[in-house]
Formats: C-alpha cells, sequence, structure tokens
C-alpha cells in the first residue's frame, strides 16, 4: 500500500475505533452512576472503584478516610470521566480489532482468520489484567494511608483518587496486551520467534521498567505483581511464536518477511 492509502487505511480505522468508544461511552455513564428499576439495580462503578478504599478504612478503624469533591461541578467532570473510562473497557473488543486490521492490511482471506483468534485472546487478556489490577488496589491502599499521621485526617480529592485507580486498571490491561501483539506480528510475518528469544533480557529490563512507570505506588509489591504476569505471558508469546515458526517452515510456500534484511528487495 502507498503512504497516502495507508494514512486513510488509518483515518477509517481511527474513526470506527471512535465511533465504539461513542457508544461505550454512552452505556458508560449509566454503569459509572448505575441504575434502580423495577426489574433490577447496580450500584455503579464508581461505588465498586471506591469501595478498596472504604473496605480498607473500616479494616484499620479510620474513620477520617473518605472521597472529597473540592468544586461544585467535579462530581459531573468525574462522571464525564469515568463513562468515558468504562467506554474504554465496554469497547476494547471493537478497538483491539481495530487495531488489528491497522497492523495487517496485507493478509491474505486465510491468514485474516487469526484476527479471530487474536481477539480471543486479547480482549480476554486485557479484562484479566484489569482484574488484577482491582485486587491489587487494596495492597496500594494500605501502603498509602498507613502514612497518614494519628492525629490528621485523609480527606482524598475524588478526582486524585478517581485518576490513580483508573491508571492503575488501564495500565495492567495494556500491559497484558503487549505479548499478544507479539504473536500477531509474528503471525503476520514481521516478527520471528527466534529474534524475539535473542533479546529476552531486552524483555525482561522492559517488563520491570514497565511496570515500574506505570504503577502509581512505588512500593514493590505492586510492581511486582504486574511484572511477573508479564514476564509469564513474554514466555508463553515467545513459545507460540517459535512453535509457528517451525510449522511455517515446514511450509515453503508461506513467505518469511521477518527473516529478510532491510536493503533486501522483495519479491513483489
Amino acid at each position: 500500500m502507498p503512504l497516502m492509502a495507508h494514512l486513510k487505511e488509518l483515518r477509517n480505522r481511527v474513526f470506527k475505533a471512535a465511533i465504539f468508544l461513542l457508544i461505550g461511552s454512552i452505556a458508560g455513564w449509566f454503569l459509572w452512576r448505575g441504575w434502580k428499576a423495577g426489574w433490577g439495580s447496580f450500584e455503579g462503578v464508581f461505588q465498586y472503584l471506591q469501595q478498596p478504599l472504604l473496605d480498607f478504612a473500616a479494616a484499620k478503624g479510620y474513620s477520617n478516610v473518605a472521597l472529597n469533591f473540592t468544586q461544585v461541578g467535579q462530581a459531573f467532570d468525574l462522571a464525564v470521566k469515568g463513562a468515558i473510562w468504562c467506554g474504554v473497557i465496554a469497547s476494547s473488543p471493537a478497538w483491539i480489532y481495530q487495531l488489528w486490521a491497522f497492523i495487517t492490511p496485507g493478509l491474505t482471506k486465510k491468514e485474516r482468520r487469526y484476527a479471530i483468534g487474536f481477539i480471543a485472546a486479547a480482549v480476554p487478556l486485557f479484562l484479566a489484567g484489569a482484574a488484577i489490577a482491582y485486587l491489587v488496589l487494596p495492597n496500594a491502599m494500605r501502603f498509602l494511608i498507613d502514612f497518614t499521621p494519628v492525629d490528621a485526617a485523609n480527606f482524598i480529592g475524588a478526582d486524585i483518587y478517581l485518576s490513580f485507580v483508573m491508571r492503575i486498571i488501564m495500565a495492567f490491561g495494556l500491559g497484558f496486551l503487549m505479548p499478544v501483539v507479539l504473536v500477531g506480528l509474528n503471525f503476520a510475518h514481521l516478527l520471528s520467534g527466534k529474534a524475539i528469544l535473542k533479546q529476552w533480557r531486552i524483555s525482561v529490563f522492559m517488563s520491570f521498567l514497565f511496570s515500574a512507570l506505570v504503577t502509581p505506588t512505588s512500593d514493590i509489591t505492586t510492581m511486582l505483581l504486574l511484572a511477573c504476569p508479564l514476564l509469564l505471558l513474554f514466555a508463553i508469546a515467545t513459545l507460540i511464536c517459535l512453535a509457528n515458526d517451525r510449522r511455517r517452515g515446514k511450509n515453503s510456500s508461506e513467505p518469511d518477511y521477518a527473516q529478510l534484511s532491510d536493503d533486501e528487495a522483495s519479491t513483489i
């Protein structure tokens, strides 16, 4: 594809992803605030996100820990922000597919079926990362709130706390997607398993560096809770790529662009 065609493809993919994100954000507005109806009720995502803080405060016997709204319109601003955040998670199957479709627009009809496996693996891993992050939150709360002096009150700004929580959950979710991207590039003939295996030291370093940067707390426990699953997923992704390379080697009809040097002319 020429450069302009790639740019048009990018525009179309971004537009489609934005449409799904908008639909997800509309649904996210109701998910964030919750609802009560005759057929059932839902407390809302906001209640679930603040629950780790309230549970930890109750377990410690702290009566001076609470979320604080400091401005008149802050609750509405946070509701909009929360709705968009819920929309990102709710529409994750759609925008993850658009990402994959943009990376591999030149696949054959047979190879495009790999997209089904990509989405089937990527979406559960993204949601699993978000779920693990939610389980990590009490540990993060314990680390941060324990520094509060005995005679002091810890009225946490709602915007600061929710940004903190959203950042952890999104970081864990996106971190769990990285190995899936490696497998996708391998199946698209863009990256070999041997190349991934050769750079295993860099993968280990980048996993710990990524974990240290995206986790808001400075304790090593939270960093390890993200780094260790990442390393395991990288190992599984490497094994899958090596197995796919071996399968591809037995089928000489399949091209292997990853083995070409940057200056070598292709057969196109």
